[in-house]
């Protein structure tokens, strides 16, 4: 039997298969299987049709190692930079805010992925899918707006940032052979397509829960180059005999590699501060399209609910760790990227194994982000032309050593399509820091604070003007005008970077 995918039912037709996307919705269960929801159930399939999700892809740990993945990123890098801007005081305070912030609001979105019942009731399988059962409307529209653009912008960021490892991997041998003499400026543009050639191969994987394995992968890589550049940056604080930095944060007349730091300048830096810490805990915009890979019982949500505080207590650590360690080996030079910032040149092995640790995280990382935004493209199509063999068929493929593979020409071609697109941007704009600002400032508040929120309100018929109201409310309009602040920020960053910019000759 082929792979599940979303909402898919099987017509077989000689040699090729059809997936039509049709909606499967729950039948209505009687009394006896209300009190044993999982008594008729098939040993094949859910209770919505779909195949039955495994023990192997649907666990706490597999979750687990999915959240750790989409939050662990390239963001860990900048946190030290983000730190600096804001000093010991606010730094460490304001990351162990947004800690708090996601792990409340993603407990809130948890309990959305069915409808009314938690163990029962309808599934709804996306972002956009629990925003139309408990707010409906253009609240919809403008859901799957912000999310999928999102996540093309993350796209575009992971390629950027593996692009800057790849690179920093070079750079390092060639620091390592001159001995510091040749400052080895290089062109990222040929790292971007190789990284872009990659993930034409790997986008090619149907469906979500099909990734668990790289997930896994991307996991280890990420407290593999986390641990490194926390132990390089314990190595400098020992070599410098003392912690570098200071209470309020970079002083205003420091020297810097983009000049001289200006009054107005610290206020931008600062404010970008916000956006990338902001980005480092984006993962909301996945989390249902994880938790519908979940087996149950118990009801997703309870695992999904451990699954993430155990993520984020164990990214907030290492993100304490990295972040302040960089800071304090650094100070107010802290690089943008704390292991291709080139702070570090020995040992340079190390620097080699962290920065392709980065790389192959990115890897899956990409895909744990861009498999919900293929879905989606891939089941409005079939649903708009479900008697097209471009669309919908399936051709059987024997690869040795492997297996069988599904090829679907629709998706080969439209995925190859989103591939070459985002690498294409992210040649004309290089710019990590402030790329990851602005991602980050566009995602966390509608997505990971006023959605939950809103269909939490909803689905828990909370009264207006109530006590928990009040405070749901407040957590809502500040949260606002944190992104706010962080956009203006983060945008002022790449205006500034524009002044100094030719498309496609950017040199590190």
């Amino acid at each position: 039997m082929p792979s599940r995918f979303h909402h898919g039912a099987v017509e077989e037709r000689h040699d090729v298969r059809h997936y039509l996307q049709v909606e499967v919705q729950p039948k209505a269960h009687i009394e006896t299987e209300a009190t044993n929801p999982q008594a008729n159930y098939s040993n094949c399939f859910d209770d919505d049709g779909r195949l039955k999700r495994t023990v192997v892809a649907g666990n706490f740990w597999t979750t687990s190692s999915h959240i750790i993945t989409a939050v662990i990123g390239s963001g860990v890098l900048s946190l030290a930079w983000a730190i600096a801007q804001l000093g010991w005081v606010a730094g460490p305070t304001v990351l162990i805010l947004f800690a708090l912030v996601n792990l409340y609001t993603a407990n809130l979105l948890s309990q959305c992925y069915r409808s009314g019942d938690p163990v029962t009731g309808q599934r709804n399988y996306t972002y956009m899918d629990a925003v139309k059962a408990n707010l409906g409307g253009k609240k919809v529209i403008f859901c799957g707006l912000i999310q999928y653009l999102n996540l093309f912008g993350v796209a575009i960021g992971y390629t950027i940032a593996a692009s800057v490892s790849m690179m920093a991997i070079k750079r390092s041998n060639c620091f390592q052979k001159s001995g510091g003499k040749d400052p080895c400026h290089m062109s990222s543009n040929g790292y971007m397509i190789t990284f872009g050639i990659i993930e034409v191969l790997f986008s090619q994987i149907p469906d979500f829960d099909q990734v668990w394995w790289l997930s896994i992968v991307a996991a280890i890589m990420s407290f593999t180059y986390s641990t490194a550049g926390l132990g390089l940056g314990i190595g400098k604080v020992a070599g410098n005999g003392s912690f570098k930095g200071s209470l309020t944060g970079i002083s205003i007349g420091t020297l810097t590699s983009a000049g001289t730091v200006t009054g107005t300048q610290k206020l931008w830096r600062s404010l970008q501060a916000l956006g990338a810490i902001a980005f480092a805990y984006s993962f909301s915009i996945i989390l249902l399209e994880i938790q519908d890979t979940i087996r149950s019982p118990p009801a997703e949500y309870k695992t999904m609910k451990k699954a993430t505080l155990f993520s984020i207590i164990v990214t907030t650590t290492f993100y304490l760790l990295c972040g302040c360690m960089g800071y304090a080996a650094f100070g107010d030079l802290a690089p943008n990227n704390l292991l291709t910032g080139f702070g570090f040149y020995n040992p340079y092995w190390l620097i080699d194994i962290a920065n392709a640790a980065i790389v192959v995280h990115l890897v899956g990382a990409y895909q744990v982000f861009c498999q919900p935004l293929f879905a989606f493209v891939e089941k409005w199509s079939a649903k708009k032309w479900p008697k097209s063999d471009l669309v919908t068929a399936e051709y059987e493929i024997p690869i040795p050593f492997w297996g069988v593979y599904q090829l679907n020409l629709f998706r080969l071609v439209w995925r190859t399509i989103f591939v070459v697109l985002t690498t294409l941007i992210s040649m004309l704009l290089p710019f990590f820091n402030d790329v990851v600002g602005i991602l980050g400032a566009m995602g966390f508040w509608p997505l990971t604070v006023y959605f939950p929120i809103e269909m939490y309100k909803a689905q828990k018929k909370i009264g207006r003007g109530t006590t928990r109201w009040l405070g749901l409310q407040i957590l809502n309009v500040s949260c606002f005008f944190i992104t706010l602040v962080a956009a203006i920020g983060s945008v002022a960053g790449v205006v500034l970077d524009l002044k100094t910019y030719k498309p496609f000759k950017t040199r590190y």
